[in-house]
């Protein structure tokens, strides 16, 4: 496997096993995350707890936006400079494994074996030889969000349960200026957010496919047809029914928070935004069903790590810290907070969570859900990008653009994981 250390600067219970408290020595440690003003409030304030908890180690939280995030975070760590304990997204590990960033969490305060009683199966993915590369403190799926005053102004009584009933009801919540120009989509896509998530793990399956094999590592979704038939579904959304356009807003969930958006999907890491958006009166589903009834999801994570440049104090502090926010306790405030399920089923598959209007759709989802294992996320996203906009802007059959795509990230893969 080809070390990813160039490939990366090039993108330019409780705690499981508690340190011991009461140490005599005083430490500064610092924790990176991406900006996304929902995480940034839920640090903030398990930093506060620990610090309170702790009074010789100090937090220095710093975060950046998303784009920027990995470059960042590439150029720092190698440098003997930027955090001791960083945030990661699952589909990261191997690229960070691969160029050292991050080192092993011990056995004797992080034991596997207790991780995976206590843990969601999913977070399996991040061991390495017989320890733990990183943890969780949330997890997450997909639902759709729809507007419940725009739904009440049409006459909308409840979300679609499945595919058709989706267009049909997106076609009701899609209005247009006297020049035929979209004013207020009926659902928002991009597959710069949430949605290559959707059309892989969910659209291909509900079209009968499966989108990879050996765990993986190589592309299906061109041989059996699935992912042609997903992805023409997707884009006559806009090409056939006109009830959506890519690009609308900018972003997704802009159109939606601005109100301007029937239905949206997204990850439960959106509850808290929406959730503070003034005048937005919104609801949960869970994602509709296949045209034969296959319902399907997608499940991810992002990760807590001690990186390489941590070392002697500053290590024993970021394996305390890291111990703290993949409790029990920070789950919650997780959850509070950004709206993220507990990384823990004991602590995320409550009754009370179930039945919540909000938390439920997504808690169900988990039941199905499948997590993609990435080789290279954001190239691998790129290929449905390109593959929609193949379509959109130069007329390729959804056959055309699915045949390129499939050969596009099949070299992603073998580039990765050739020996």
């Amino acid at each position: 496997m080809k070390s990813w250390k160039n490939k990366l600067l090039g993108f330019a219970s409780g705690a499981i096993f508690a340190l011991s408290a009461g140490s005599s020595w005083a430490v500064e440690i610092e924790y990176w995350q991406y900006f996304f003003e929902a995480r940034v409030k839920a640090i903030d304030t398990l930093i506060e707890k620990f610090e309170a908890e702790n009074p010789d180690i100090t937090v220095k939280h710093t975060t950046f936006p998303y784009a920027d995030y990995r470059t960042k975070v590439a150029a720092a760590i190698p440098a003997g400079e930027g955090p001791d304990v960083v945030q990661l997204f699952y589909g990261w590990l191997n690229d960070y494994v691969e160029a050292e960033l991050i080192t092993p969490l011990p056995t004797d305060m992080f034991p596997p074996e207790q991780i995976e009683a206590e843990f969601f199966p999913m977070v399996s993915a991040m061991k390495r030889d017989g320890q733990y590369m990183a943890l969780p403190t949330a997890v997450r799926s997909l639902a759709l969000f729809y507007n419940e005053r725009l739904f009440e102004e049409a006459g909308i009584e409840n979300p679609p349960a499945t595919l058709d009933e989706l267009v049909e009801v997106a076609k009701k919540l899609t209005k247009k200026d006297g020049s035929g120009n979209i004013t207020q989509v009926g659902i928002t896509t991009g597959m710069n957010a949430q949605d290559h998530h959707w059309w892989r793990e969910v659209l291909t399956r509900q079209f009968g496919g499966e989108p990879y094999t050996d765990n993986y590592r190589n592309v299906n979704y061109d041989d059996d047809g699935s992912g042609a038939a997903a992805l023409k579904w997707y884009t006559d959304l806009q090409n056939v029914h006109g009830v959506t356009q890519a690009g609308f807003m900018d972003e997704p969930q802009a159109a939606f928070k601005a109100g301007r958006a029937g239905m949206h999907i997204d990850g439960s890491f959106r509850i808290g935004a929406l959730e503070s958006t003034r005048g937005l009166k919104w609801g949960v589903a869970e994602l509709p069903a296949g045209p034969d009834g296959t319902k399907s999801n997608y499940s991810s994570y992002w990760v807590n790590a001690v990186t390489s440049k941590a070392d002697g104090e500053k290590e024993e502090a970021a394996k305390k810290f890291l111990a703290f926010i993949t409790s029990d306790e920070a789950m919650q405030i997780w959850l509070d907070t950004v709206g993220e399920l507990p990384a823990k089923p004991s602590a995320a598959l409550t009754d009370a969570n179930k039945a919540d209007p909000v938390f439920g759709p997504f808690i169900e989802g988990l039941g199905y859900a499948k997590t993609t294992i990435f080789a290279e996320e954001s190239g691998q996203r790129q290929v449905l990008m390109d593959a929609t906009q193949r379509i959109f802007l130069e007329g390729q059959t959804a056959e055309q653009a699915i045949a390129i795509a499939a050969e596009e990230e099949q070299k992603i893969l073998d580039e990765y994981y050739e020996e």
